[in-house]
C-alpha cells in the first residue's frame, strides 16, 4: 500500500515497529502531495482531464467527519460528533462544532452533554503545544480532551505540501483548503466516523466491539520518550 500525505513525518512513520503486526508494515510507502504532484507533472499527465473512477473499497467509503480531519480542530469535531451520540443514546442535532474550527494557535471550548459540560482544546504548531501543555502543567488550564498538531494549521499545513513563503498567502491558502475541507464534510452521505458502512461491517465481522482485545492489537499503537527533542520544542 503506498499512502500519498501532507505530512513528512509518515515517512518515517512506517518503519515503526509499533505499526507493524506479525512484522508486517501496514504502508510500503509514502509520498507527499508534493512528491505526486512534481510526478504527475514530470509525466505530462493532464491530471484535469483524467474521467472520474469509484475508489476501491473499503477505502473508498468515508465521511465527512473523516475529511475534516485534515484541519486543526477537525479530529475534535470528529470525536465530539460520535461522543456524543454514544452517550446519549441520541443523533446529534447540528453536527458542525464551529468552536473548533479556525485558524487559532490556541481554541478552547466546552461541550455540554446530558447536563454535563465538557472543557476541550484545540493547538496546532509545536510552539503553541508547549504553551497549552505548560498551562496545564501548571494547573492554569484543564480540559476533558485536547488536540495537537504538529504543523500550523493542521495537516493542510504539512511538510509535505506546496511550499508557500509569503505569510499572508500562506494564510490565505490554508484557509481555502480548510474551507474546501468543510464543504465536502457538508456533501458527504456519511459525515460521522461511526456512521462509516464499511467500519460498521469490519467491527461486526472481523474487529468485534469498539476496544476489543483484537481491535486494541491492531489498531492502537504505543509511543516512547524521545529525549533529543524536548530542547526542539523548548526553543520553539
Amino acid at each position: 500500500m503506498t499512502s500519498i500525505m501532507p505530512c513528512v513525518a509518515k515517512k518515517q512513520e512506517i518503519d515503526r515497529s509499533q505499526l507493524s503486526v506479525n512484522e508486517t508494515r501496514s504502508v510500503d510507502h509514502v509520498l507527499t502531495t508534493r512528491e505526486l504532484a512534481s510526478m504527475i507533472k514530470e509525466a505530462g499527465i493532464d491530471f484535469k482531464s483524467l474521467p472520474d473512477e469509484e475508489h476501491d473499497d473499503p477505502l473508498g467509503i468515508y465521511t465527512g467527519a473523516a475529511a475534516i480531519f485534515g484541519a486543526s480542530g477537525g479530529v475534535m469535531e470528529a470525536a465530539l460528533r460520535t461522543v456524543y451520540e454514544v452517550i446519549t443514546g441520541e443523533e446529534l442535532g447540528s453536527l458542525d462544532f464551529t468552536g473548533v474550527r479556525g485558524l487559532e494557535g490556541i481554541k478552547e471550548a466546552s461541550v455540554e452533554i446530558l447536563g454535563k459540560t465538557y472543557n476541550v482544546a484545540v493547538t496546532s504548531g509545536l510552539g503553541n503545544a508547549k504553551t497549552l501543555i505548560d498551562s496545564v502543567l501548571s494547573g492554569a488550564k484543564s480540559y476533558h480532551f485536547i488536540e495537537i498538531m504538529a504543523c500550523p494549521g493542521g495537516c493542510i499545513g504539512g511538510g509535505g505540501q506546496p511550499i508557500m513563503n509569503d505569510k499572508s498567502d500562506r494564510l490565505q491558502r490554508l484557509e481555502e483548503r480548510a474551507k474546501s475541507l468543510y464543504a465536502l464534510d457538508k456533501d458527504l452521505p456519511f459525515r460521522k466516523s461511526h456512521k462509516n458502512p464499511a467500519i460498521v461491517a469490519l467491527y461486526k465481522e472481523y474487529l468485534g466491539e469498539p476496544l476489543s482485545h483484537r481491535a486494541h492489537e491492531l489498531l492502537h499503537t504505543t509511543y516512547q520518550p524521545r529525549i533529543s527533542c524536548v530542547p526542539l520544542l523548548a526553543s520553539m
